[in-house]
């Protein structure tokens, strides 16, 4: 499976922006998705995940629930992640990831996500 993620840039606190990820080379509604980010200096983290199959359920952490929105598009290959009400410290590169084994939308110690994206940059400007 390949995952391309697009849709980062530069946008202003307060501002929106949406996140794309399109797989390819596999069954997509048969993979559990993520949004990792990694700010400079920081190490990577789970921002939110989405359950496989019809991605009923939703994850995210705490720092971005209710500015941030999960959702895939199995007919499309394609996962979003619509952000809003961006701070600064939303800077970071975010990565779109596949769990081929688990179908959760929670991240857990110890979970591997099986394919990566090769990320794209989001900055906040304050």
């Amino acid at each position: 499976v390949q995952l391309q993620a697009s849709g980062g840039g530069l946008a202003q606190a307060g501002g929106s922006l949406r996140l794309s990820c399109v797989a390819s080379g596999g069954t997509f509604s048969r993979y559990a998705m993520g949004w990792f980010r990694q700010a400079p200096g920081k190490e990577r983290e789970f921002v939110a995940g989405i359950s496989w199959w019809s991605g009923s359920n939703t994850y995210y952490i705490d720092s971005v629930k209710g500015r941030f929105t999960i959702s895939r598009d199995n007919t499309k290959n394609t996962m979003t992640l619509q952000m809003n009400s961006l701070k600064p410290e939303d800077t970071a590169v975010y990565y779109c990831a596949a769990d081929k084994t688990s179908g959760s939308s929670t991240y857990y110690p110890g979970r591997n996500f099986d394919y990566w994206g090769q990320g794209t940059l989001v900055t906040v400007s304050s």
